[in-house]
């Protein structure tokens, strides 16, 4: 098969995916004010039995409330570092919505490097976590990543719609000519 029609197949495949993930993925509202507890597995459930874990648990009101404190020191008080200390003593880095957070005040105070990282594991926690996409998106737009960055947008568009805060937002930031610096 020449080279040609494997990139065409591919391209077929890859599309066909995206148009079938919204009919089998349910979308799930981006807002991370309320995270949701990470999917937990037996290994988990053991390491619960056998270690005391001093952290607080994702359905606990005290790590809602800590939760929620870091998230007015973000958007409230753009207090960036603050929110980070706040986060990381939650003892949840492996939740998306605490990771994106901290990834998002890492992209904010700078740290391209670090926020990545971040980002990528909240990802790797909820493959279809929103938010993240969209903040993910936002720093590829600023490292100058547009393709990267389309690639975030259709990902969206397929779990959240082209409707969504998150795609609008995203696809603003792409509408704008390269190096306008920061976008969000």
């Amino acid at each position: 098969m020449s080279q040609f029609a494997i990139r065409i197949l591919m391209l077929a495949m890859f599309t066909m995916a995206l148009i079938a993930a919204p009919l089998l993925t349910p979308a799930y509202a981006a807002g991370d004010e309320n995270p949701s507890p990470p999917a937990s597995t037996k290994q988990d459930k053991k390491v619960k039995k056998t270690k005391k874990d001093k952290s607080s648990s994702i359905n606990d009101d005290g790590f809602v409330n800590g939760y929620r404190a870091a998230y007015a020191t973000v958007y409230d008080r753009n207090d960036y570092a603050s929110a980070i200390g706040q986060l990381k003593a939650l003892g949840h880095d492996d939740n998306a919505a605490v990771a994106n957070l901290i990834g998002y005040s890492y992209r904010k105070l700078g740290d391209y490097k670090v926020s990545q990282i971040w980002y990528e594991r909240a990802l790797k926690a909820d493959p279809d976590h929103v938010k993240t996409w969209q903040y993910y998106g936002l720093w590829q737009v600023e490292q100058g990543n547009r393709d990267q960055a389309q690639y975030h947008l259709s990902r969206i568009a397929a779990l959240a719609g082209t409707g969504s805060e998150e795609y609008r937002s995203l696809a603003a930031a792409l509408e704008k000519p390269p190096g306008t610096g920061l976008v969000y």
